[in-house]
């Protein structure tokens, strides 16, 4: 049930998509142009529909994504999930941020299916975010519903709004973490995770 939910992304609400398209071709008309040329036609429910696709995380619970695939498994090493494409999309400009995330977490008897780590970053992405919020949303999320004796994430994103606009520095690369539990009390712990994804300490 739970995978037939995540994977439901092209089915749109037929009247949030009519709303959204409603505004955003006057949008384009408030830009100078033309809504009803050929081109742009069918430009407002294309972006009506990205944008419902864009944000589909609001409708996903990242808990209950990992709990559907919980197993009793007596490994307490670390298990990590590094390079993991990620999508989203600034909420203070609604521009794309693009970059990849590493997860890690030490088992406590239980572990989850390698593809929810990867669910769980897709979930918090797909919503109006700041990179900051999205990485404690991923480490709170894989703690609270796993219980670990600890988490780690750290993020790597390249922000349109930062490179397109504004500042235009094209190749500025942001980066963030969270630890949580042994990540936060072993230097040795942490720094074993850092090397592993190549990160310098």
């Amino acid at each position: 049930m739970l995978e037939m939910a995540y994977d439901k992304i092209d089915r749109y609400d037929e009247d949030v998509t009519r709303e959204i398209a409603s505004h955003v071709g006057e949008i384009l008309r408030l830009l100078g142009e033309d809504p009803s040329r050929e081109g742009l036609v069918k430009t407002p429910e294309r972006v009506a529909k990205a944008l419902q696709f864009l944000t589909r995380g609001y409708a996903q619970d990242g808990e209950q994504i990992i709990k559907s695939a919980i197993f009793d498994e007596q490994y307490s090493q670390m298990v990590i999930v590094r390079d993991i494409e990620l999508f989203s999309t600034c909420e203070h400009h609604m521009m794309p941020f693009i970059g990849k995330a590493h997860v890690a977490y030490i088992p406590n008897g239980k572990i989850t299916g390698l593809s929810k780590i990867a669910r769980v970053v897709e979930t918090y992405a797909r919503r109006l975010q700041v990179q900051e919020r999205l990485t404690v949303q991923i480490r709170d999320c894989i703690q609270e519903s796993l219980h670990p004796m600890g988490v780690a994430v750290v993020i790597e994103a390249l922000h349109t709004c930062m490179s397109m606009r504004g500042v235009q520095k094209s190749n500025a690369i942001t980066t963030t973490s969270a630890f949580s539990g042994l990540f936060m009390k072993s230097d040795k712990t942490r720094n074993e995770f850092l090397q592993l994804i190549g990160q310098k300490h």
